[in-house]
């Protein structure tokens, strides 16, 4: 998470919350992008991604 932060911050990006981990169990970070547009970059280990890639609920089909 802190590398995917740093590649922001490389490219000319703000970090606004550094990597971190939550309470639930996940990872989260904030940075601004070079025009002030905020953006999360996460990390949630309960839901993984299917096999196309796509995001799934809770690791629902």
């Amino acid at each position: 998470m802190a590398d995917l932060l740093g590649l922001a911050e490389k490219a000319g990006g703000r970090i606004l919350v550094p990597a971190q981990d939550v309470f639930w169990g996940g990872h989260h970070g904030y940075f601004a992008d070079p025009e002030g547009n905020i953006w999360e970059v996460a990390h949630n280990p309960f839901s993984p991604l299917g096999k196309d890639g796509a995001f799934q609920w809770n690791g629902a089909a």
